[in-house]
């Protein structure tokens, strides 16, 4: 590990260190002030009792009141003795006015409140650094769409279409997108054209009609009658897998984001449907192309929409400097509620209300 990095992590424990200390003082001023505050409240209520002390006549009804009250706090059953023979008077409150029937006075158990502290989860643990990092996720960015997820899916068209500008911003946007991944996140990008294919594949067409995608030791055909938007699977399919965060795993997508050269065709469903087939399934979807998927662009676009939406996904899309790819991107996004951005000519990124 470099020199910075075991500085960062000096700085990172300091910080730990210094927010464990406040938040031990903290806990023991409040509990300080929480503990004063029930003492007074037990003065307020016992020193009245003590003050009374001196005087010489005591009501039985008020006692009987205050004893009722106390059985009313401590929600206990009291169970009353028999009633005293007449002769006995040894525990018979004197009144000024004779009665000919002696009043026995029940024993009651009072449960004194206890005033000990716990050690429970108010000042429990609960440090952190702000980086995101762990099982709760972490945040990235993507063509000014601000996201904060553990499992996030990147389709990204890697059409021929996609040739000088757009290509340049594309993997541009990419690389810093992949590069802010934290440990704690989960990822994986899948490339498409007319063939789908998970990065880091070779992929390789004849004649625009067949095409062969080799990963990891495998072979996945695809066929199409020759239109660039429809593209269908031969025989087994390739599953995504789910890739940590760390450094190595982020440096070897990078190369991937770099190297991966452009195919022909454009079609949306597969590498979608891939997408939302991974297990567990992906939280957010960044979804980029630069053009429609032909005449049925909206259909695909709400049969995917209603897809994620079923299964929670929310599909985050960006439309390249195409306008025929707006209204099926924005439908998506809007059916999933994500995002949709749109990079105009230049390279310039709006945001658009989903409304």
């Amino acid at each position: 590990m470099s020199r910075v990095s075991f500085q960062f992590l000096d700085a990172q424990e300091a910080r730990v260190r210094h927010q464990r200390r406040v938040s031990t003082i903290t806990s023991v001023l409040i509990s300080l002030l929480v503990l004063a505050l029930m003492l007074l409240i037990l003065a307020f209520i016992f020193l009245p009792s003590l003050m009374k002390e001196d005087v010489t006549i005591v009501s039985y009804a008020a006692s009987q009141d205050q004893q009722e009250e106390i059985k009313q706090k401590t929600m206990s059953q009291v169970q009353r003795k028999p009633s005293s023979p007449s002769s006995s008077a040894a525990k018979v409150i004197a009144a000024n006015v004779v009665s000919p029937t002696a009043i026995p006075v029940p024993d009651l158990e009072v449960t004194e409140p206890s005033i000990d502290f716990g050690n429970g989860d108010d000042f429990g643990e609960g440090w952190g650094n702000g980086s995101g990092d762990g099982m709760g996720g972490g945040g990235t960015t993507f063509f000014r769409q601000q996201v904060s997820a553990q499992r996030i899916c990147y389709v990204i068209d890697y059409s021929a279409s996609m040739s000088g500008q757009r290509d340049k911003l594309m993997r541009q946007e990419l690389e810093k997108s992949v590069a802010q991944l934290s440990v704690g996140m989960q990822f994986q990008m899948i490339f498409f054209a007319g063939p789908a294919w998970v990065a880091g594949s070779e992929v390789k067409l004849n004649a625009k009609k067949t095409g062969v995608v080799k990963f990891d030791g495998d072979e996945y055909k695809w066929k199409s009658p020759g239109n660039a938007h429809v593209w269908d699977p031969v025989g087994k399919r390739l599953k995504p897998e789910w890739i940590s965060g760390g450094p190595s795993s982020r440096n070897k997508a990078l190369d991937h984001v770099r190297d991966t050269p452009l195919v022909w065709g454009t079609n949306w469903e597969n590498p979608l449907d891939m997408a939302l087939g991974m297990d567990p399934a992906p939280q957010i979807i960044f979804f980029m192309t630069d053009g429609s998927a032909g005449p049925d662009s909206m259909k695909t676009a709400k049969s995917i929409g209603a897809k994620a939406k079923s299964k929670g996904i929310i599909i985050n899309t960006v439309a390249m400097m195409d306008p025929k790819a707006e209204a099926g991107m924005k439908e998506m996004a809007k059916r999933t509620g994500g995002q949709f951005s749109i990079v105009r000519p230049g390279g310039k990124v709006d945001i658009i209300p989903l409304k």
